[in-house]
């Protein structure tokens, strides 16, 4: 039996496919007509970045200091003699200054009131340090330090010099050491650096102090290594350095790569 298609019905198939492909050639213009409307791109343009993170007033401030300047730095104490400040103004490798003003319970440098007076003059950047006795209660090295220092004289953090742990067990040594860094801390409003050797460093301390910052001294060609791998501030590399204005060899340090002035100067 034959199936035969009717001219009506046809004509009713061809009705029912035109939409189908009107709107295939719709899509198809609409895509083109999309394309010819981007914008060319400006070569010119600073391309859009993701929303910065603002940095704090502290890290905005470290940032502010040129990295390349005040790179080198000494420290000095009754061995340098009479010093010539306006003269060590004048020295490229002097960008900080340490002075040594007191040790122990009673010992106060009888350079000190000069160096502090004629290197601020100087307009140098000066701070002190206090030599730790490991045989002295923290409390009568704490009233020998603050007696004598006053930090609205200063620019730079204070550091504490730990270089000796004398005979007692290294827990009470800690312990003593412990209570007068605490000491200096709540009286000053800030945390003292610690000053040591490399090796004193690894055999006494690693592990024990990581949240201060360090100067280490290591008097060879190489950087300090530290058993805990702690990053350190400065390195003093060398106790025999020359310096215009100063009679004789002295203690050189300077910042390592991740470090400047900015770290170590006194919020004011």
């Amino acid at each position: 039996m034959k199936n035969l298609i009717s001219p009506a019905a046809i004509i009713l198939c061809c009705l029912m496919a035109a939409p189908t492909h009107a709107r295939k050639r719709d899509k198809h213009e609409e895509k083109q007509e999309a394309v010819l409307a981007m914008a060319e791109p400006d070569l010119m343009a600073t391309p859009s970045l993701p929303h910065a993170i603002v940095a704090p007033v502290e890290e905005a401030y470290r940032h502010h200091i040129n990295k390349n300047e005040h790179r080198y730095g000494i420290d000095v104490s009754r061995y340098q003699g009479k010093i010539d400040w306006q003269t060590v103004k004048t020295d490229k490798n002097v960008g900080y200054v340490y002075l040594k003003a007191t040790e122990g319970a009673s010992l106060v440098d009888v350079t000190y009131e000069y160096n502090l007076t004629e290197a601020r003059k100087a307009g140098l950047k000066v701070g002190c340090y206090h030599f730790f006795s490991p045989t002295v209660d923290p409390e009568t090295q704490f009233e020998n330090f603050s007696s004598n220092v006053d930090l609205a004289e200063q620019d730079l953090i204070p550091i504490i010099d730990v270089e000796t742990r004398g005979r007692s067990s290294l827990k009470h040594f800690c312990e003593r050491l412990t209570r007068f860094l605490g000491m200096v801390e709540e009286h000053y409003g800030v945390q003292p650096i610690i000053y040591t050797s490399s090796n004193f460093y690894n055999k006494y301390l690693a592990g024990k102090y990581t949240g201060y910052k360090y100067m280490i001294a290591r008097y060879k060609d190489e950087v300090p290594e530290l058993t805990d791998d702690i990053k350190f501030v400065m390195w003093q590399f060398t106790a025999n350095g020359r310096i215009d204005g100063i009679h004789g060899p002295v203690d050189r340090s300077r910042f390592m790569d991740d470090y400047h002035l900015g770290d170590i100067l006194i919020r004011r």
